[in-house]
């Protein structure tokens, strides 16, 4: 099969079909028609949740994990975990990492929960998540792996060299139905609190 290009831009109405565009030495052009997240933003699937922490437990721990702490309790939905941005305002005696941890098992909402702070779709007035986002909770099985993304430091706020601590983990850790997925230590923090925001798609299980 032989594909032909024309050199330069073709503006094209909604739903058009044109040519694909070339340079002048052939080479196919081709750039982003939006930001990265704008179609799942879009459509309304897109959510942030964000819950304020102190001292993180190890991930090994069931009892009061997390977080955000999201628990997939629908049956229709993946949870696909994007992004997640930390703030560290009280440093921790134990020096320790933070991470995403997650497993399955959870059939019904995890105990002894405490309210998120906050959990809004990033398309402005769009629906309410299908799957449910809690600040800390008790699964029935403790996380079963960690995949760590930041360190926590034992030294001075006021001299700590760490700053801007946002990861894109590009939706590798999917949640399914009647699974959950949290932030996590790699031990128990103590004295850190730290605010997190978890970044999600909710994609449709077809």
């Amino acid at each position: 099969m032989i594909v032909e290009g024309r050199g330069g831009v073709q503006p094209l109405a909604e739903g058009g079909v044109g040519p694909i565009s070339i340079d002048r030495t052939g080479a196919l052009i081709v750039t982003d028609g939006h930001g990265r997240y704008y179609e799942a933003a879009r459509k309304g699937n897109l959510f942030v949740a964000y819950a304020t922490l102190t001292a993180p437990v190890i991930y090994t721990t069931a009892a009061g994990t997390g977080g955000p702490l999201i628990w997939n309790g629908s049956a229709n939905y993946n949870v696909s975990l994007l992004a997640v941005g930390m703030s560290v305002s009280v440093v921790t005696t134990v020096a320790g990492g933070l991470g995403i941890t997650g497993n399955i098992g959870q059939t019904s909402a995890p105990t002894s929960t405490t309210a998120i702070d906050g959990n809004k779709n990033t398309l402005i007035g769009g629906r309410a998540p299908a799957s449910t986002a809690y600040r800390v909770g008790t699964v029935v099985n403790a996380g079963n792996f960690l995949m760590p993304l930041a360190q926590a430091h034992t030294g001075a706020l006021t001299v700590d060299t760490s700053g801007f601590s946002w990861e894109d983990i590009g939706g590798m850790v999917i949640i399914p139905p009647n699974a959950w997925a949290s932030i996590a230590a790699t031990a128990t923090l103590t004295t850190l609190q730290v605010q997190v925001g978890l970044l999600y798609e909710e994609i449709p299980i077809l």
